[in-house]
């Protein structure tokens, strides 16, 4: 991987060498504006509006135009002369409980690796007390001649950073929210609880890909060997929740790989002990009582059988 930056990290008196790669490496075909008709490339020029000419790249300065139309000309000459304390340092401000960072603020990612033999031993320190105290290291870090907030942490056995959005520019989403009164009940979340775990089970994040680049692919490929691409069915989200419960329980069962408005199978009836059938019982008292006179018949004629005897 390139080296992106090169600096230290400095915490107390204690300063890491270290050296900055780009963690993430975003896959996608990468499309060109093209004209329509013959495929010819489209170009873009810098023209400039006063002059009307092309200006070459070199020429190209930065600019601030303020509510008056006045505008400010600000040279990369201008831009690196401005004091940056943290151009080449990685300047540790605290060290916090990792839950007290919101992933929102949370932007690019970065692998740190220590930029010599000296610097491991300060390196391994660092990362194995952030370990062993479950915390992160808030930063501050120039990159691109522009200072930003940064996380340091560990992943696996690197230091990563990751550059932080500053808090106020971070919108609220207060008035986002449904109002308080919107409730759920109890049934509702166990449901919801169930369905988590359904869709949970056996779920593996490496598995997964892109399926809108695989299909960009297989588009571009058809295109250039001169053939037709067949066109897939977009899956549609539902419209609207008509009863809570039955998505849940569909969904549920969806999941589970089981028919929709599927119904659980009846219960069989016990056997008798001993394995045999258990008479039925008399539907009416008139049979139940015709019942125990023949049985009482029975016994009172094999009582004078006896005596006879």
């Amino acid at each position: 991987m390139r080296t992106m930056w090169k600096g230290a990290i400095g915490f107390g008196l204690v300063s890491v060498p270290v050296r900055l790669y780009a963690a993430i490496q975003e896959h996608g075909i990468k499309l060109h504006q093209v004209h329509a008709e013959d495929g010819g490339r489209i170009r873009m020029k810098r023209v400039c509006d006063s002059c009307g000419e092309e200006v070459p790249y070199e020429d190209v300065a930065k600019g601030f135009e303020d509510d008056e139309g006045h505008t400010a000309v600000v040279t990369q000459s201008d831009l690196e002369s401005l004091p940056l304390p943290s151009k080449k340092l990685i300047d540790v401000l605290a060290f916090v409980d990792a839950d007290r960072i919101d992933p929102l603020q949370l932007s690019s990612t970065y692998y740190l690796a220590p930029d010599s033999t000296a610097a491991n031993k300060p390196y391994v320190l660092l990362r194995e007390t952030l370990k062993q105290t479950d915390r992160v290291a808030v930063t501050k870090i120039a990159l691109r001649t522009r200072e930003s907030l940064a996380l340091l942490r560990v992943h696996e056995d690197l230091l990563t950073l990751h550059t932080m959005y500053w808090p106020d520019e971070i919108r609220s989403g207060a008035d986002l929210a449904p109002p308080a009164s919107v409730t759920v009940r109890p049934q509702e979340l166990k449901m919801a609880t169930s369905l988590m775990d359904t869709l949970s089970e056996d779920f593996d994040l490496e598995t997964l890909e892109d399926e809108y680049q695989v299909a960009l692919d297989e588009l571009i490929t058809a295109h250039l060997d001169h053939r037709p691409v067949a066109k897939k069915a977009a899956t549609k989200a539902p419209d609207n929740v008509i009863d809570l419960m039955s998505a849940l329980q569909e969904s549920i069962d969806r999941a589970a790989g089981k028919p929709a408005g599927a119904k659980a199978a009846a219960k069989p009836k016990k056997a008798a002990a001993g394995g045999g059938t258990k008479a039925a019982a008399p539907k009416t008292r008139a049979a139940a009582k015709k019942a125990g006179t023949k049985k009482a018949a029975t016994k009172k004629s094999s009582s004078a059988r006896k005596k006879a005897g």
